[in-house]
């Protein structure tokens, strides 16, 4: 082992600061000061340094992120203090229930204030450090007892190895979500499905998978983060006196917070951070299910006490779940302007994401092969706020014995051209070009939409009968038509049809920039023949 002097120790702790500090600034106050190169670099130096002078390496150094060799199993660990469930608040009726039982334990208290914070989908973990040195990592487990993921936690950047409090707090037990982002989510499940694996379900499954995985170099390649909500155990004195004053401490001490925490005067103040923040929900960086409501003073909490296995000083409000089961009743193949096939899912109406949904896109054939969908399935579908209802997967235990596979059909359903699945891309197309009727349809509805030529009057349902009727069988034929061959249509009175006639006219004045877009030309399918 080699010699160390003071000059390589001094520089040491110089890379460990500089690296812990920029950690800090891009991975919790999203504020970077290098580039990822420079950062690289200084990893790669203090990497060097480890392995010249392993005597040097502490529990908080910045390498320990990297994961280390395989557990064999994990071990149990108690709590020190349970990390109790919180009951739930499915309606305004239930939250204001919440508030009064909270006035009458506090015997009339007239200002009672509350800290709200949205409700992360995620793991919640217990952190343990001591004199300001991550010692202990612990899941939920049965409240009482969890699971030691210590090694698996230090990999997670945005959480600190080390408080950068100075002096440090000499026990401190600090609680939070471990989490996905969407984003992250969405570029793990690319990653999966090109080696071939299976791709995550979710964000919580995918965290709550990586997070238990005995390999820890496995967890530090997986986009997890970390959100503190709160503390347990704080052995110093002249700590916060209030919920929210706890959560700007915990974040000075380098833990994320969520930067959505309300602080709400009333419970009234909480509906209303309640409703915008369900209103808000499909635009977050992440999965929420509802909002964690505390009463803010530290004091009243302990007032308050414990019911066996929640507190009676907060509360979840929940919101309407986003995933719910249903049953797989049919398969539509939908044909779109470019020719591209699209298998709609058709469900037994079922009430996910606030709105009852019985339609869900399948996407394409790779999905259905995916899903590997039967007829009469039991499916898991999913909506995240006005995002598309989208099938996450078969309960493959319900279903029914002889039940026909969903097949992705070789011929197209409206113009019966052969479907033809290029090996660019995963969308089948249709190869009927504009002697099909749905790509017409298609064609003409984005040709007069207020984007392309704006005919007013030229809507989807007319378009139809037009098509239908054989009066169009192009945008060419829009032209050409005449009052004579609009008024036997059904629906479209003598003023309606000049109408429409005079929008026609009034079209051909455009710009060049509209009448390109109104064309519409799917530039791929020349590509690919040339």
């Amino acid at each position: 082992m080699a010699s160390i002097n003071d000059g390589i120790v001094a520089s040491y702790k110089q890379l460990v600061s500089d690296l812990q500090t920029h950690n800090h600034y891009y991975h919790v106050l999203d504020d970077p000061r290098i580039t990822d190169g420079e950062y690289d670099g200084l990893m790669r130096q203090l990497l060097l340094v480890e392995k010249q002078y392993p005597q040097l390496i502490k529990e908080d150094s910045p390498s320990k992120r990297i994961g280390g060799a395989p557990l064999p199993e994990f071990t149990q660990v108690k709590h020190m203090v349970p990390m109790l469930s919180l009951d739930n608040a499915f309606g305004i009726k239930a939250l204001r229930d919440f508030d009064r039982r909270v006035h009458e334990r506090l015997q009339g208290s007239e200002n009672v204030s509350y800290l709200c914070e949205p409700k992360l989908d995620g793991v919640a973990v217990s952190l343990i450090y001591e004199d300001g040195i991550l010692v202990r990592a612990a899941t939920r487990g049965d409240g009482a007892i969890g699971e030691d993921v210590t090694s698996n936690v230090k990999t997670i950047k945005s959480l600190p190895l080390k408080l950068i409090s100075d002096p440090p707090p000499r026990l401190i037990e600090v609680r939070g979500e471990i989490y996905m982002t969407r984003q992250g989510f969405e570029g793990l499940n690319v990653f999966v499905n090109n080696r071939g694996e299976k791709p995550f379900v979710n964000p919580r499954n995918a965290a709550a998978g990586s997070l238990r995985q005995l390999d820890s170099r496995i967890t530090a390649r997986r986009p997890l983060s970390f959100c503190a909500y709160s503390v347990e155990q704080y052995t110093d004195s002249g700590s916060p006196d209030t919920q929210h004053g706890m959560m700007r401490y915990v974040g000075q001490l380098g833990f994320r917070t969520n930067p959505d925490i309300f602080f709400a005067a009333d419970i009234d103040a909480c509906e209303r951070y309640c409703n915008d923040l369900l209103t808000r929900r499909a635009l977050l960086a992440y999965d929420i299910d509802g909002v964690v409501i505390k009463v803010n003073d530290l004091e009243k909490q302990k007032v308050l006490g414990f019911l066996s296995r929640s507190p009676r000083w907060a509360i979840a409000r929940k919101f309407p779940a986003e995933e719910a089961f249903s049953q797989l009743l049919s398969v539509d193949f939908q044909v779109g302007r470019t020719g591209a096939v699209t298998p709609v899912a058709r469900l037994s109406p079922v009430f996910v994401g606030g709105v009852t949904i019985s339609s869900a896109s399948l996407h394409n054939p790779d999905e259905i092969t995916r899903l590997d969908l039967h007829l009469g399935d039991t499916v898991v579908v999913r909506r995240a706020g006005d995002v598309i209802p989208q099938v996450v997967r078969v309960i493959h235990e319900r279903r029914q014995k002889n039940s026909s596979e969903v097949l992705f059909p070789k011929f197209c359903p409206v113009c019966d051209a052969p479907i033809l699945n290029n090996t660019s891309e995963v969308v089948a197309r249709c190869s009927g070009s504009l002697s099909c009727a749905a790509q017409v349809k298609q064609v003409i509805k984005h040709f007069a939409s207020r984007s392309a030529m704006n005919i007013n009057g030229l809507g989807e349902r007319l378009v139809d009968q037009l098509v239908d009727s054989g009066c169009v069988t192009s945008i060419v034929d829009l032209y050409d038509l005449s009052l004579p061959m609009l008024i036997p249509l059904a629906r479209l009175a003598d003023k309606s049809a000049r109408n429409l006639l005079s929008a026609i006219e009034n079209s051909k004045k455009t710009t060049l920039q509209k009448f390109l877009y109104a064309l519409g030309i799917f530039f791929d399918q020349y590509l690919d023949n040339s």
